[in-house]
């Protein structure tokens, strides 16, 4: 029997009992076309079981997609389920499909089905009954030929008495079940999943075979695994990644806290030592101990999903979000006028904040910055506020609706943001890298060329550099954009079974590309060379910089500091940054050669060509009005915050 969780011929055969029975419920289910519902807790790998049921059915051929309903946003979740015309509302310059069409004779997975809104229910099963969609703008209803799979870690019974879910719903999904035991129920499979995950991350990053000591295999079967196979899959890829032993012993695993579970009982007994001692020895600030570990543990666990987090805790999104606005990690909610001025953060009080937005994996050089901007504004009582984004755009949005002050994005991210209305200002910009962009393809795709993509499935995050690359691409190849069916994602990797069935093209860009690049399975079919400038910008809100000149000034000259500081010691500033992003030093070090990270201030042939891309953009419709990028550069920051 090959593991359901697996995406490769030489995956394990589960052996516990607990496994084998789900295992039977899905070789009963596979070949039907019964709506099923999976049940388990976040980590189960609720999503692998559902690619599992689509490869083993009659659709196999057909597309298998998969949507997280707790991630719709509340404004466009119906257009985005449903499809919405062109016009249906502002934005809308083009009729788009939407998930269900897109999955036309294949499986749509919807993950956290308990996380959808009460009006997308009724909705939801309007066309789970009839079979049907109706575009957002359109009156006309759309056959769809769609198998349903939902998903959830939520007690949807407890919901419906809650009144957050719909009960016939639940009984249209209902049809046939499927229980994910946790991790912690099906040990004796342990042992065969870290040996395929151990075998899969040497591969995939080039390292010699590893192998588990005696000590580190009891840890692994004695641990309570509470973020289930996905926490176990991240432990052993971090041990391939950060050690060069070959044997990987207990201390390489980093199990949280060193803590194996034993009994339930013998674990709150524990527990209550620690808490007890703690109480009498160093009251002081427990209970903000306690909190911040759990939410960072739960955060780590579920790789920064606030709403999976929220879940593995046993408690609200915004009682979380309130947790985090407290912790500072978030922006909390405005005080009202009568609250004080200043802002306490433990023994020290701020006068002022400062809410800078940053990519992850994107503009290096402000992750790098991260301490020495701390520490200079903490020195002038000036909180420093970060927020990670996944892309440009959401970053953007995030300075649209005031949640953050300061960001750095790359050059499409400002043009849809000003064709929005938004009121950000340029204020500096690094050199380009036209080398940091580009498309990948499966090393063994049937795409060899760029003409290839004629007909093709690409992937790209809409509003992102990546997105002026795919036009110039296509304008190479005279292929024009309804050629290619178009999937907007968000940035990806590593890519799973169904991103590989979802698409057949992923624009990517650094230090991800560079990560891919060192794949075996992958290969960049093209980059940004001679096609796309890609440059990188660091934007505000324009009346943030008006009421704040001098901070935009320190911020400058501190990141042209740190910019120096990597063009300098470059392989230093990688193995600082991979650290910290969990990535291969190499792959971080071939990234940041690709660029300057010197700040500059803008300049006219800059602004020139940003306004090129605007100009393209609007020609093809896909941003609502002209733009005039002259009027978004900001003119206030002294030339000597530029200088050396």
């Amino acid at each position: 029997m090959l593991n359901p969780y697996a995406n490769h011929t030489d995956s394990p055969r589960l052996v516990d009992p607990a496994s084998l029975a789900f295992q039977s419920l899905l070789d009963k289910f596979a070949p039907t076309d019964a709506t099923v519902l999976i049940v388990g807790e976040t980590g189960t790998g609720k999503e692998v079981v559902a690619r599992y049921l689509h490869h083993h059915s009659l659709r196999r051929n057909g597309p298998f997609l998969a949507v997280n309903c707790g991630a719709l946003t509340e404004s466009l979740s119906e257009a985005e389920l449903f499809g919405h015309e062109k016009g249906a509302f502002t934005g809308a310059i083009q009729a788009h499909p939407g998930w269900f069409e897109s999955a036309e004779g294949g499986t749509l997975l919807l993950d956290e089905i308990g996380e959808l809104s009460l009006p997308l229910q009724v909705k939801l099963l309007r066309v789970l009954q009839e079979r049907e969609v109706t575009r957002v703008g359109s009156r006309k209803p759309v056959k769809i030929n769609v198998r349903v799979i939902a998903a959830t870690h939520v007690d949807l019974a407890q919901a419906i008495r809650e009144r957050r879910f719909r009960e016939d719903l639940f009984y249209r999904l209902n049809i046939a079940v499927v229980p994910l035991p946790p991790l912690r129920q099906r040990r004796e499979d342990i042992p065969l999943l870290a040996r395929h995950f151990l075998s899969l991350y040497a591969r995939r990053l080039g390292r010699p075979a590893r192998y588990l000591s005696a000590d580190a295999l009891e840890s692994l079967r004695e641990y309570s695994w509470p973020g289930n196979i996905r926490e176990l899959e991240n432990t052993l890829h971090n041990a391939v990644l950060l050690s060069r032993d070959e044997t990987l012993t207990s201390q390489h695993l980093r199990l949280a806290g060193g803590n194996w579970a034993s009994p339930v009982d013998a674990e709150d007994t524990t527990l209550d030592n620690f808490l007890r001692h703690q109480l009498v020895h160093e009251p002081q600030q427990l209970f903000d101990r306690v909190v911040h570990s759990l939410i960072d543990n739960a955060l780590t666990l579920t790789g920064s999903n606030q709403t999976q987090a929220a879940a593995l805790l046993g408690i609200s999104r915004h009682t979380l979000r309130t947790h985090l606005a407290n912790q500072g990690v978030i922006k909390g909610r405005r005080k009202t006028a009568q609250s004080s001025p200043f802002i306490d953060a433990g023994d020290r009080m701020y006068e002022r904040e400062l809410r800078i937005g940053y990519q992850k994996f994107g503009n290096l050089g402000v992750l790098k910055a991260r301490q020495t901007l701390e520490q200079c504004f903490a020195e002038q009582h000036i909180s420093v506020l970060w927020s990670e984004f996944p892309a440009g755009p959401q970053l953007l949005q995030a300075l649209q609706n005031n949640e953050i002050d300061f960001g750095t994005t790359g050059e499409v991210p400002p043009i849809f943001a000003q064709a929005s209305g938004n009121a950000v200002t340029y204020i500096a910009w690094e050199p380009p890298a036209p080398g940091s962009v580009g498309i990948v393809v499966p090393h063994a795709s049937d795409i060899v060329t760029v003409m290839d993509l004629r007909g093709k499935r690409i992937a790209v995050n809409k509003g992102s550099n990546v997105h002026w690359l795919l036009l110039q691409l296509l304008e190479e190849a005279e292929i024009a954009l309804d050629e290619i069916k178009i999937v907007y994602t968000p940035p990806k990797y590593p890519l799973t079974a169904s991103d590989l069935l979802a698409a057949d093209a992923w624009m990517m860009w650094d230090p991800l590309l560079s990560v891919a690049e060192s794949n075996p399975e992958l290969r960049i079919l093209v980059n940004g060379e001679g096609r796309v400038r890609n440059h990188q910008f660091y934007l505000a809100r324009r009346d943030y910089a008006w009421q704040h000149e001098e901070i935009i000034q320190q911020l400058i000259e501190n990141l042209q500091h740190t910019g120096s500081f990597i063009d300098n010691r470059r392989q230093q500033a990688a193995i600082l940054l991979a650290h910290e992003l969990s990535l291969e030093p190499e792959a971080v070090e071939r990234a940041l050669s690709r660029r300057s990270h010197k700040t500059r201030a803008m300049a006219f042939d800059v602004i020139k060509e940003q306004q090129t891309i605007a100009d393209r953009f609007y020609a093809l419709g896909l941003i609502s009005k002209p733009v005039r990028i002259r009027d978004a550069v900001w003119q206030s920051v002294p030339a000597r915050a530029f200088q050396n």
